[in-house]
């Protein structure tokens, strides 16, 4: 009788131990092309002749899991709040040496006398959010917030 109740035990551990599903190991390189292509935004415009990437793993993530919706903010908030973020970017770009260079790459050129539309106001406000909760930045005088 013993036996038996260790040999149900042993049975129930070794059923318990198992995986219920395969595990597929990805190469790093694969996961970083994944990551990569999933994680990139392209807005462009032809016709004005301008063009964004954004590639930051897990922006895409935060666009649809924790940004405020298309049509929460008017284009005006939007700019006027790109219009401050930009400038303050731009400025820590110029200054590798106080600021990190790794985060701020490179210049964003954004000219408020265009109209570049609702939708790359929408993805540029949001990327400064995303940037400046992940990465503890504040790039200027409004607390980040979703």
């Amino acid at each position: 009788m013993k036996y038996l109740l260790y040999s149900v035990i042993v049975c129930l551990f070794l059923a318990g131990c198992h995986s219920t599903k395969p595990t597929v190991l990805k190469s790093q390189d694969e996961q970083v092309a994944n990551t990569t292509q999933n994680d990139t935004v392209k807005i462009e415009n032809k016709d004005e002749d301008y063009e964004i990437i954004i590639i930051d793993p897990g922006f895409n993530t935060f666009l649809y899991g924790s940004a405020k919706p298309r049509g929460f903010h008017n284009q005006t908030y939007l700019e006027n709040r790109n219009r401050i973020y930009v400038t303050e970017w731009n400025r820590r770009v110029l200054q590798p040496q106080v600021y990190n260079p790794n985060l701020y790459e490179m210049q964003i050129n954004y000219d408020p006398q265009i109209d570049y539309g609702y939708e790359v106001n929408y993805l540029l406000y949001n990327y400064f959010i995303y940037f400046q909760l992940k990465y503890k930045q504040r790039l200027g005088p409004y607390t980040p917030r979703i």
